[in-house]
């Protein structure tokens, strides 16, 4: 799988970068439904926290691919 997104052109600083972009919204969408929602903090905090959990994978993602641009640079694959 790693080696199908990096043939299609996906780089390890595009799943860094969606690593930080899922913080920052992670942080909206608490901002967004503590403000838009009469549910209270309780759903505020479980969207955030929804959106937060993108930015592990995303950054692991990034590990892998920075991986497979090492290997590829070696010549090894």
């Amino acid at each position: 799988m790693i080696q199908k997104l990096s043939d299609l052109g996906i780089r390890s600083e595009h799943a860094y970068a969606a690593g930080f972009a899922s913080i920052g919204a992670s942080v909206a969408a608490w901002l967004a439904s503590k403000k838009a929602e009469s549910a209270g903090i309780d759903r505020a905090d479980r969207w955030g926290l929804f959106v937060g959990e993108w930015a592990p994978t995303f950054f692991a993602l990034g590990v892998a691919l920075r991986m497979e641009e090492v290997a590829r640079a070696k010549g090894k694959t």
